[in-house]
């Protein structure tokens, strides 16, 4: 289909125009994560396809979705060609790919300069993402340039985890997240002794190669704990920026997904996360995690995602519009440098329910603090007004998940 037929075609699907800089965006994930991204630019009526993978279609039943297609189950070669087709078929070339999660992002850096002679790329060279994307090269980062992080080692052998001289209790888990296995797709595993620690080891090895595992000190806190820096970087400069505190995820102690967030004032975050980011001259998209230790006062790097995160649209309620102004730097236009106001915040309440109610039969959570955030104003990751159906066909996704996820005899 030729460029110019499928702008006309983008007309009469949207009944909108088509933006004057031309073109429209690819969103690689369907998850809640690439909904919010889905509707950003769909509000201003810029074309949107959406690339699903597995289980997820919260995005590719937007509204604003105009087209989803399945993401190919194989290996990385089949689907850098299947990207090459479909700019070549349909006339996509120039449009903006927004890869969604870890996955997709190192995919799209590593053949950085194959994709972009088809599309505007919103991910850096794999020569910067390395030291956002590999935690023990993110460890070694943030220990030359003096940033507070929990302890960490990176064995190469059994013998050097028995080795190891390590507080405890520790976590186990994967440099680079490129691959899903039960490490990976778990976040981490926690070990309270050696001999769990050792046993844990043993087990990642037979899916994993013992060069990508990585053993760190498990911070002590809960979700009043957990803060955030997200932010548009150009050249290592922030464009715009948020600090938030991570109230709640699931699961709550080493969660997969935040399900409670609010946008706070927190100038000792901003600082190292500047630093770290100007040092390798980050550009896009990026979510820094940390935790506040309560030994020492200090806030400690955990993790460095350099891609779009899950609570982004809490920016955009707080003002700052993320994935909007992703677009317009992926096109060379003005970004002002700007920040979201605190005390904004955010809710999956499907997610977020289950954890408030474990939270309260342990007393860690008052019953009426919980109703008072429910009766209170209050994004949703996932209902939209303008957007309904992602939100009211959620729940019976999220069913059908976990009976799927039941039969095959894993977590949700």
């Amino acid at each position: 289909m030729p460029g110019t037929d499928l702008k006309a075609t983008l007309r009469l699907a949207t009944g909108t125009r088509v933006p004057q800089n031309g073109g429209g965006a690819i969103v690689m994930g369907a998850d809640y994560r690439g909904l919010g991204v889905v509707r950003s630019l769909g509000r201003r009526s810029i074309p949107v396809w959406v690339l699903r993978h597995g289980d997820h279609l919260l995005a590719a039943i937007s509204r604003y979705a105009l087209r989803s297609l399945p993401w190919p189950n194989e290996d990385a070669e089949s689907r850098i060609n299947f990207l090459l087709e479909l700019s070549q078929r349909y006339g996509l070339k120039g449009w903006v790919l927004i890869p969604t999660g870890d996955e997709t992002v190192h995919l799209v850096s590593r053949h950085r300069e194959l994709l972009a002679k088809h599309f505007l790329l919103t991910t850096p060279a794999w020569n910067t993402l390395r030291w956002a994307c590999d935690k023990g090269l993110m460890h070694q980062l943030a220990k030359n340039l003096g940033v507070d992080q929990p302890w960490a080692a990176c064995p190469q052998s059994r013998q050097e985890v028995i080795a190891l001289d390590s507080p405890f209790p520790v976590i186990l888990k994967a440099r680079l997240r490129d691959q899903p296995n039960p490490l990976s797709n778990a976040k981490a595993w926690r070990a309270d002794d050696r001999v769990s620690l050792v046993a844990l080891y043993d087990d990642a090895c037979t899916f994993s190669p013992s060069i990508n595992l990585m053993v760190q000190e498990v911070i002590p806190g809960r979700g009043e704990a957990q803060f955030s820096y997200a932010a548009l970087y150009k050249d290592g400069q922030p464009l715009a920026w948020a600090t938030a505190r991570r109230v709640r995820q699931f699961p709550m102690d080493f969660g997969r997904a935040s399900t409670y967030v609010e946008t706070v004032e927190e100038p000792r975050i901003v600082d190292p996360s500047e630093r770290l980011l100007g040092a390798i001259r980050f550009t896009g998209l990026v979510e820094i995690e940390y935790k506040r230790d309560p030994r020492d006062g200090r806030f400690k790097l955990l993790d460095i995602n350099p891609r779009v995160w899950g609570w982004h649209t809490l920016c955009a309620k707080a003002g700052v519009d993320f994935p909007g102004l992703l677009w317009s730097l992926a096109h060379g236009e003005h970004v002002a440098r700007t920040n979201t106001r605190s005390g904004v915040r955010w809710m999956r309440m499907s997610t977020d329910l289950p954890v408030a109610v474990r939270e309260v039969q342990r007393g860690q959570l008052s019953l009426w603090s919980y109703i008072r955030v429910l009766c209170g104003p209050c994004e949703s990751a996932i209902f939209a007004p303008d957007d309904p159906w992602p939100g009211l066909l959620e729940l019976p996704m999220l069913a059908s998940l976990a009976v799927k996820r039941l039969f095959r005899g894993t977590r949700i």
